[in-house]
């Protein structure tokens, strides 16, 4: 892990320069491998904490948007791209449904 691993949080691409831009100086490095993903899974649980708490549905749908990106990062560094996985949901709700019906399970008989 590079140094100030401990401390810091994985940022869009962009957000160093739109900090340049508002006249700050980011510090900022590129993780390896390693942290990276580790840096992917705190951002995804950061990014649904923060839709599960938006009261109003355009904050909402931000931070679903916010999932989104950190999932689809995640994918590409597994080698599939977001096309790719998204086969393999269409391929999942085609053999056990997709979450449209609002069923709720409470066990069997």
């Amino acid at each position: 892990m590079s140094a100030g691993a401990a401390q810091g949080k994985l940022v869009r691409d962009l957000i160093p320069e739109i900090i340049r831009r508002d006249g700050g100086e980011p510090r900022t490095y590129v993780a390896d491998d390693e942290e990276y993903v580790q840096r992917l899974k705190d951002k995804l649980q950061e990014e649904l904490a923060e839709f599960l708490v938006a009261e109003h549905v355009s904050a909402q749908v931000e931070e679903l948007a916010d999932v989104l990106e950190v999932v689809h990062a995640l994918a590409r560094h597994l080698g599939f791209t977001p096309a790719e996985l998204d086969v393999v949901r269409v391929q999942k709700a085609l053999g056990r449904g997709a979450f449209q019906q609002r069923i709720v399970w409470t066990g069997n008989a």
